[in-house]
C-alpha cells in the first residue's frame, strides 16, 4: 500500500537525492556527472556551502520536517563536512525517515 510517504530505503533515497543534485548541478551546466554512494559533495561535485542550503531546502521540500540536513550537518567537524559523501547523507534520511516511521 502506498502511503504518499517517501519509501525509506538507501536506494530510493539515492534516487531521490541524485534527482536533487541534478536540479543543482545543472543550473552550472554540469548534467552529465555520475552520482552514487561513494560521491563528495565538496572534491567531486565542487559545491559550494551556498549549494549546501539550497539541497536543504529540497530535501525539506520532498521530506518536510522528517529529515533535519541543517541538524546533520551541525553535528560534523569541518573536516567532516568537507569529507561528506552523498552515501552520508542517504544513511542520515532513511534513519530520519525510519525514525518517524516508528513514530
Amino acid at each position: 500500500m502506498n502511503t504518499g510517504q517517501p519509501a525509506a530505503d538507501e536506494e530510493s533515497v539515492l534516487a531521490d537525492i541524485s534527482g536533487m543534485l541534478a536540479k543543482l548541478l545543472d543550473e552550472y551546466g554540469l548534467d552529465d556527472i555520475e552520482i552514487g554512494m561513494r560521491t563528495t559533495f565538496n572534491r567531486d561535485l565542487e559545491l559550494e556551502s551556498i549549494d549546501l542550503v539550497t539541497l536543504a531546502g529540497l530535501l525539506e521540500e520532498r521530506y518536510g520536517g522528517r529529515v533535519n540536513f541543517a541538524e546533520f550537518l551541525a553535528d560534523m567537524e569541518f573536516d567532516e563536512i568537507i569529507e561528506l559523501t552523498v552515501g552520508r547523507l542517504v544513511e542520515h534520511v532513511v534513519q530520519s525517515l525510519k525514525a518517524a516511521e516508528a513514530g
